[in-house]
């Protein structure tokens, strides 16, 4: 476990660095969430947001994409790319949505992964940023900031989200979250990073290996 005084300068700095942090997809309810977030893999979060206006507009609930055909479905998602593994997946989930849960979205997480394109990530931010639950959603940028600053010392997203879950206080999950993925894109890139801008340099595991 993280030294705790550490942590707390870590997250600090990361939320003077990045006050505005919050969620980039947009979504007016939790199946709005759901649907922009099995979209999101593998697409940037401003592509979806390009997808989803003409989709919810037009089929506002797992009702009425239940109904579509996958082709119907597929020529509204096809910019957000592996549309028809996607398609299927949203089709499965929506209709699973309205047979099996009243057609709301569960909020649980055995409800959630329990849907077709659902898996542990997606859940967290539909978790986190539809029903205001703790979670600690592990992406690619979450994964790479995290072992770098050291907040987290894993080989796994498993293993990583678990040790941040025991290093970051719980109140501070899901804004943590969304803290690492802007450092992600505006400072520690992959290829990148740059550490001579970083308001953490004194704090981070990578920049003093580097030094």
């Amino acid at each position: 476990m993280a030294d705790r005084e550490w942590t707390e300068k870590v997250l600090e700095a990361l939320s003077e660095a990045h006050p505005d942090a919050k969620p980039e997809l947009d979504f007016t309810n939790p199946f709005e969430l759901l649907i922009a977030t099995i979209l999101s893999a593998q697409c940037t979060d401003k592509q979806v947001n390009r997808v989803t206006p003409a989709l919810f507009r037009d089929h506002p609930d797992a009702a009425s994409i239940a109904d579509m055909t996958e082709e119907e479905l597929i020529s509204y998602i096809h910019p957000c790319g592996f549309f028809n593994s996607k398609a299927k997946h949203i089709l499965s989930a929506c209709r699973d949505i309205v047979d099996r849960f009243g057609g709301e979205v569960p909020s649980d997480r055995e409800g959630l992964e329990s849907l077709a394109g659902v898996g542990r990530k997606t859940a967290n931010v539909v978790l986190a940023n539809a029903f205001g639950e703790p979670a600690i959603a592990v992406d690619t940028h979450v994964f790479r900031v995290s072992n770098r600053i050291g907040l987290a010392e894993a080989s796994t997203v498993e293993k990583t989200e678990k040790q941040l879950m025991e290093n970051i206080p719980m109140d501070k999950w899901s804004i943590a979250h969304h803290w690492l993925i802007f450092h992600g894109r505006r400072v520690c890139s992959s290829q990148r990073p740059k550490c001579g801008e970083c308001t953490l340099s004194g704090l981070c595991k990578y920049r003093k290996e580097q030094n």
